[in-house]
């Protein structure tokens, strides 16, 4: 994917197992409230969420956000445009998401019909 030297000299990813919201948006050069719209946006991106909350990036989500920058920023993709441009390098990726996004909705009516029958 994408590195350093591409991506308008970013400052290499250090070799750590997790990175937090705020070193992900200075080694990416985008603001956190971006990153956290991004998620919104790109089924893609998906950190994981720990103790109140709090995102941890891994270092593949770190190079997904640079290429998002990279598909927004320099290529001028919409984000729609993005979306399909990630989407058609990893179909397979995508089809996971769905099926992942589709499990948690059905786990949470799931646990609205149970807390129904409860009362």
């Amino acid at each position: 994917m994408l590195e350093a030297s591409n991506n308008n000299e970013l400052p290499e990813i250090p070799s750590k197992r997790y990175f937090t919201i705020g070193e992900v948006s200075e080694l990416c050069g985008v603001k956190p409230h971006v990153l956290r719209y991004w998620e919104q946006e790109f089924t893609q991106l998906e950190p994981g969420k720990r103790r109140g909350n709090r995102r941890y990036y891994k270092r593949s989500d770190v190079v997904l956000v640079r290429e998002i920058r990279h598909l927004l920023y320099e290529e001028g993709f919409t984000i729609g445009g993005a979306r399909q441009q990630l989407s058609a390098k990893n179909p397979e990726k995508e089809d996971h998401n769905d099926k992942k996004k589709l499990i948690k909705e059905l786990i949470t009516e799931l646990e609205e019909i149970k807390a129904y029958l409860v009362k």
